[in-house]
């Protein structure tokens, strides 16, 4: 088994000022420094789960490879391809290069991570994408730090070992022997107080009354029953996005009670949950009536 060279003991994640993140977040984020083991981070759609490699690679000062999982990916895939198509017409053609299966092979994101000068950051985002097998397919590669290059009969060891974070946004169960080698963090949905934290990165200059009255309305909304699909943190900011731009007041958000906010497409994502909330507000404003 390869040892490939640890963390600095200083190599420690801190924060930076575009990330808003809990004590608890930057524990899960320096004890799998610490461990030497891949991060598994899991939380509703848009709590910052793919933000936060980009922000602990910056903060570390490390290189930063994605590799982003679809339906199709094929764990493999993060390893390397094999181009046999190209290598086929390149014989067609007559071209020299056929001799050397080696220019047939395409690094994938975790042979580059292998290979890198310094210490990386690999993001490996909604493996729960992926086939039921692909987490499983990944653990020898994972622990060992090394695969093997049946093309090209070589042996590829990490130079340096990266900190692998891998999200998930719970569609499937992962298997049990993949989870026990992962420090394991979900993230909370924001409370209202980390929620200004949060605005006041992307908004700092928002004035006081309209973020109280979108928050008032952000948060009941999320505490409608019987909704598909509750706004995200993303939705919210891109809703005080076109709050801004559009100079409404907080009497004109708070004016809305018992209704569908103002621009509600930039919250609810799904005629069900419109119905469902304009019901409820028809509701509302009958009983008002009596």
């Amino acid at each position: 088994m390869t040892s490939a060279a640890p963390a600095s003991a200083n190599n420690t994640f801190t924060g930076t000022e575009r990330y808003v993140a809990t004590d608890d977040l930057k524990m899960a984020v320096n004890a799998a420094l610490a461990l030497q083991r891949p991060l598994l981070i899991k939380g509703e759609p848009g709590t910052g789960k793919t933000m936060l490699a980009e922000e602990v690679a910056a903060a570390l000062g490390r290189p930063l490879l994605q590799w982003h999982i679809k339906s199709t990916t094929k764990a493999s895939q993060g390893l390397y391809e094999y181009d046999a198509v190209s290598r086929l017409r390149d014989s067609q053609l007559g071209d020299e290069k056929v001799r050397d299966i080696g220019n047939y092979i395409v690094k994938g994101v975790l042979w580059q991570a292998f290979e890198s000068a310094q210490p990386s950051v690999v993001l490996i985002d909604e493996i729960d994408k992926a086939d039921i097998e692909f987490p499983n397919d990944l653990l020898r590669e994972l622990d060992r730090m090394e695969f093997h290059v049946y093309e090209t009969r070589q042996t590829i060891q990490a130079t340096h070992r990266p900190l692998i974070i891998i999200t998930s946004n719970n569609e499937k169960d992962l298997p049990d022997a993949f989870l026990r080698r992962c420090f394991f963090h979900y993230i909370n949905f924001p409370d209202r107080d980390t929620m200004r934290e949060i605005v006041a990165v992307h908004y700092p200059d928002i004035r006081e009354d309209v973020l109280r009255a979108a928050l008032d309305t952000f948060f009941a909304l999320r505490d409608a029953p019987g909704l598909k699909k509750k706004p995200s943190t993303s939705e919210f900011l891109d809703w005080l996005r076109l709050l801004t731009n559009e100079a409404v007041t907080a009497s004109d958000i708070s004016s809305t009670k018992g209704d569908l906010p103002l621009m509600a497409g930039a919250l609810l994502k799904n005629e069900q949950d419109l119905t469902l909330l304009q019901r409820l507000a028809a509701m509302t404003r009958a009983s008002q009536r009596r």
